[in-house]
């Protein structure tokens, strides 16, 4: 009798869907578009922050100084905002948050499932405390592997790739 294969967690192993010997085209040119991507979602993380700290000085103006109180809601507002904002539009459709998808570039699971919420926060967190502790070092592990990943991406089992519109118009007869 035929059956169906399980879906969900079944303990059996995922092959990894994005082997860069087979299918070069997923990785063509992704580091330096991720460097550029990065950038994009950093101004989109800290405008909103700047904002609310112009606002805040403003307030504190208007008030004779005791607005300026609120200056200390600054740092978890922006941990918190950073978190979702990354969080939110990983586990959309596209994988990407907005500066991902400028360039198109979307982030995937090793074994090519799509992200979600909270694996975009924790690989969020894990990018942070990688850069703190091993600042330039992270852009040298992408150096050095065939997939270009980062020391969050393997701590959190992701693999940046070209979307699926870059990634055919690479697959095309004299595209080299």
């Amino acid at each position: 009798m035929f059956e169906l294969p399980r879906a969900g967690m079944n303990g059996d192993p995922k092959p990894d869907a994005y082997d860069p010997g087979k299918n070069p085209e997923y990785f063509e040119g992704v580091l330096p578009r991720r460097i550029v991507a990065f950038c994009i979602d950093a101004v989109l993380i800290v405008g909103p922050i700047i904002l609310l700290a112009l606002f805040i000085f403003v307030f504190g103006l208007v008030t004779f100084g005791i607005g300026w109180f609120l200056f200390w809601m600054l740092s978890p507002v922006f941990v918190i905002w950073a978190i979702v904002y990354v969080g939110i539009t990983l586990a959309s459709p596209h994988s990407a948050t907005i500066g991902m998808r400028m360039l198109d570039l979307e982030l995937r699971t090793w074994y090519g499932g799509p992200m979600y919420f909270l694996l975009g926060a924790v690989h969020a967190v894990f990018f942070w405390i990688s850069v703190s502790t091993l600042s330039p070092l992270i852009l040298l592990v992408a150096l050095v592997n065939r997939q270009h990943r980062l020391v969050h991406d393997f701590l959190t089992g992701t693999v940046m790739i070209n979307n699926a519109a870059r990634t055919n118009a690479l697959r095309r007869p004299g595209n080299a």
